[in-house]
């Protein structure tokens, strides 16, 4: 099964869950948010999986940075709009393969890649 890595080089999160995954022999590509980009169809094969509320970070500057107006509008479309022009506002690291998808990483998440 392939796997996917999703966020930024520098969170520490996803450095974590990069040397983890390495040191555990588990291969995996690495999706730069910023430099790779991320579309619509990728958010919503994730919210799938795994709840709004588990994928977007309400807590982090991304957020507070945004209009009320943004942080008002709490619709689906809207809500993914805004994590596709501001991937930062994702929490971090998205680990996917195939259908599955873990958002975080937690000892939950390392039980879950093994």
């Amino acid at each position: 099964m392939s796997l996917t890595v999703y966020g930024i080089p520098n969170c520490d999160s996803v450095k974590k869950a990069r040397v983890w995954l390495a040191d555990n022999g588990q291969e995996f590509a690495f999706h730069d948010f910023r430099k790779d980009g991320l579309s619509e169809d990728i958010v919503m094969r994730w919210l799938q999986a795994q709840p709004m509320e588990k994928l977007l970070n309400k807590r982090g500057t991304s957020w507070r940075k945004l209009s009320d107006a943004d942080k008002a509008n709490e619709t689906q479309a809207h809500l993914i709009a805004l994590m596709v022009e501001n991937p930062t506002l994702i929490k971090r690291p998205v680990i996917e393969a195939g259908a599955q998808v873990s958002v975080g990483f937690t000892d939950d998440v390392k039980a879950l890649w093994r």
